[in-house]
């Protein structure tokens, strides 16, 4: 592919803990083997789009590493710079981190522990709340993997589902109420593509 300025956002396959529904932040299980499934997956749909990705960015937790060296092992792309940065981790659940999310619900109220999953910025006990995770996540976006972009380098993000929330509120400009609703599935690349002034010029889901 000849167009430049690429940027590929994928969350991890299904974790271990996902599996078992559980608060995982920054806990660090690795994935299911349908979580292997699904970073297989997103390979290949990331391989139909025939970019040459410049570098990888992930976070400092397992499964999103694995997940991204799934996806470049399947674009036969292994070889290209990897940088770890735990800027780009999932969203702290605090004390909530390794507990059943229905236990949670027992001990804390279903209207509470819906508050600290669903609002932007009520963070659980001893966590952080997804404005906290983006006060994180956008200035690392901003000042480390953006650059890059718009330096004509196409970039692969592998991270979380509330990590990369933060992001695509940014990209997209969606509000702080609207951010909160949406769902990111497991392994399923989102294809970004940039003009030379930093504005988007495609955004296509690369997923049913």
């Amino acid at each position: 592919m000849g167009l430049k300025r690429n940027l590929v956002l994928v969350r991890h396959g299904q974790s271990e803990w996902n599996e078992k529904n559980l608060f995982t932040g920054w806990k660090d299980p690795g994935l299911t083997s349908l979580g292997y499934k699904e970073a297989k997956n997103a390979g290949q749909l990331i391989l139909n789009t025939k970019i040459n990705f410049d570098c990888m960015f992930t976070s400092a937790l397992k499964r999103a590493q694995l997940t991204g060296d799934l996806i470049l092992n399947e674009i036969q792309q292994s070889d290209i710079p990897i940088i770890q940065n735990q800027a780009l981790n999932e969203r702290d659940y605090g004390s909530l981190s390794g507990l059943n999310k229905d236990d949670a619900r027992k001990k804390w109220g279903e209207d509470q522990v819906h508050i600290w999953r669903r609002s932007y910025d009520t963070p659980p006990p001893d966590g952080e709340s997804l404005k906290d995770t983006a006060e994180r996540v956008l200035p690392y976006f901003n000042e480390v993997i953006m650059p890059d972009v718009l330096n004509d380098k196409n970039i692969l993000v592998a991270a979380h589902g509330n990590s990369l929330r933060a992001l695509i509120m940014q990209l997209d400009n969606i509000s702080e109420e609207e951010i909160v609703k949406l769902e990111i599935p497991t392994g399923a690349p989102i294809h970004y593509l940039f003009d030379e002034d930093g504005s988007i010029s495609s955004k296509e889901k690369l997923y049913e």
